[in-house]
């Protein structure tokens, strides 16, 4: 799916023209762009979080030449999705949450 893809995806569930849902996903870019950008991390719920990954100076190799280069520190967005992402990619539905008026199972008896 590419951006105008998405652009009329959202246009079409939420109801709006394709112009609004455009100004709408682009406020929406620059704002996760903003809050990276401050060291700030962006949670969305059942979607994941965005942050920032900090990448160490290191030394590395050319593979062509062996020659040892510097590769400079450096910062790179990161994503990690949430688990009902996750779970909806992978097919399976919410579990229902586990009783807890139930009485509690009784131990076996331990053998001799």
């Amino acid at each position: 799916m590419n951006h105008a893809d998405l652009v009329a995806k959202v246009a079409s569930h939420a109801d709006l023209s394709r112009d609004a849902a455009g100004q709408v996903l682009e406020a929406v870019a620059k704002t996760i762009v903003e809050a990276l950008h401050a060291g700030e991390e962006v949670r969305y719920s059942g979607l994941g979080i965005f942050d920032v990954s900090e990448r160490a100076a290191r030394q590395g190799r050319n593979p062509q030449t062996g020659e040892a280069i510097s590769i400079a520190a450096s910062k790179a967005a990161r994503f990690r999705a949430a688990k009902g992402l996750k779970d909806a990619l992978n097919g399976e539905s919410a579990k229902p949450a586990a009783k807890k008026d139930a009485a509690p199972k009784k131990a076996a008896p331990k053998k001799k």
